[in-house]
């Protein structure tokens, strides 16, 4: 039985006492089991409280390891290395990470812990993106370094319920908002009961919430947590997009974290990093400006953002948001507190940090961490010189682009020398694959814009 000994993040958090004491008043009866697969979303089981506390305590739960190896529509999928019908998709252990027992306000009478995947023998899954995290902050570790990180969301919230919405093949939603809502505080109050609803209870979750603001595309809305250690972070922003959801749909609506729900603003997930000393002292700033070492990071960052960026925006969607005039960056380039970059420099003393804007809604924060932490270390120990910071507007710069579709990020990705250094020859060629199974579906489909052009005009 693996189990993680790390402090819980904050006293909202539960203890295994305190969740005794609330199963024997009957308080909890549900204990959630959970893992946050390749796309981003929670898997597990729903345990009965008392079996939890008896016996998946110290003796440790199991499941398949095709969970590290499906499509969006939970299909199994060949060219694996990891797990096939030849080595008989056998199990891998949950691993309790008991500092993330939380209660799930949103859910009656349950609580819910989060896990990593392990071999039965408890050795590491390299794939796994909670493992693919932990593994950079222990080179961190290694400098003495810790990383600090905050993820914003932004969603698109419907009327519609999610049943209605797939019915209607998620056509003629009716958005929560039919104007641009951005910082408007009469908008954003339209949608305030289910804002509200998912604020508290994030909050009665152990997550630190600063505030709610409306944005741009018609029903679109971000929630903002505060900055925390970046394997907190990572987690909350997991539980974050379950809770939001299922809080959604028990109020009869929906929403999405699609990086591009249409061809207004798509959604983004800002990525905010920073590092500090074990001992809390300050990295990327000292005696009024930028340190060596910080500048050494963002170049690294610049320099694996076109080899990482199928980790930033995993899917064809993905894509689709990077439109120039969309505060979607299209180019890869830094600057002061310029939102046309991809990496845009924000605050100074211990608030220094940098902002990832090429992440959408629909990234999955573990491998986006990562993936920062691993160029920005290739950065520092390759010494790469930080180039001169982007003046003006980003989108008209002749400088290198993101890439532009999932093709070409898989084939950056698998290709990449710096890649394998950091995250090894099994990681790589595992995302690879997850990368070609989704643009195999995608070039199967018909889509309704080819329907449209092509039904009667063809």
């Amino acid at each position: 039985m693996t189990t993680s000994t790390r402090q819980a993040p904050n006293d909202r958090y539960l203890s295994v006492d305190a969740l005794r004491a609330e199963v024997a008043r009957g308080d909890i009866d549900t204990v959630v089991v959970a893992l946050t697969d390749m796309q981003g979303r929670l898997q597990g089981k729903r345990m009965h409280a008392a079996y939890f506390l008896d016996h998946v305590l110290g003796q440790g739960t199991e499941g398949c390891n095709y969970l590290l190896a499906v499509d969006v529509d939970m299909n199994t999928v060949d060219g694996y290395a990891l797990t096939s019908w030849e080595s008989g998709y056998g199990d891998l252990e949950f691993a309790l990470d008991l500092a993330t027992l939380r209660r799930l306000p949103y859910e009656p009478g349950a609580a819910m812990v989060q896990c990593d995947l392990v071999q039965l023998d408890h050795s590491p899954v390299p794939q796994s993106p909670r493992t693919m995290l932990t593994t950079q902050l222990d080179r961190l570790a290694e400098r003495g370094l810790v990383a600090l990180a905050g993820t914003e969301l932004e969603f698109i919230a419907f009327q519609t319920s999610y049943e209605d919405a797939w019915r209607s093949g998620y056509r003629d939603l009716v958005p929560v908002n039919q104007y641009n809502v951005d910082y408007s505080i009469l908008g954003g109050g339209r949608a305030e009961p289910l804002l509200r609803e998912i604020r508290n209870a994030m909050y009665a979750a152990g997550m630190d919430v600063e505030s709610a603001k409306g944005e741009c595309n018609l029903g679109q809305h971000e929630i903002g947590f505060l900055y925390a250690d970046a394997l907190t972070t990572a987690d909350n922003h997991a539980v974050y997009k379950t809770a939001a959801k299922q809080i959604a749909a028990n109020h009869g609506q929906s929403l999405t974290f699609m990086a591009k729900f249409d061809e207004r603003e798509g959604s983004s997930c800002h990525v905010h990093l920073s590092l500090r000393g074990a001992d809390g002292s300050t990295t990327f700033w000292s005696e009024g400006g930028r340190t060596k070492e910080y500048e050494h990071f963002i170049a690294g960052l610049l320099a694996t953002m076109a080899d990482f960026t199928l980790l930033y925006a995993p899917n064809v969607n993905s894509y689709k948001r990077f439109a120039a005039g969309s505060f979607a960056p299209t180019t890869i380039a830094w600057g002061e507190d310029n939102r046309t970059c991809a990496v845009r420099l924000v605050g100074h003393g211990k608030s220094a940090r940098l902002e990832n804007r090429v992440p959408g809604g629909d990234v999955n924060p573990y491998l986006a961490i990562a993936a920062m932490i691993a160029g920005g270390l290739h950065g520092i120990d390759e010494q790469l010189e930080l180039p001169p910071a982007l003046v003006g507007n980003a989108y008209d710069s002749d400088l290198p682009k993101v890439p532009r579709t999932l093709r070409d990020a898989r084939d950056a990705w698998s290709s990449s020398a710096v890649a394998r250094a950091c995250f090894g020859d099994a990681v790589v060629d595992h995302y690879t694959r997850m990368a070609e199974v989704e643009l195999t579906a995608f070039d199967a489909a018909v889509t309704d814009w080819e329907l449209r052009r092509s039904f009667e005009r063809m």
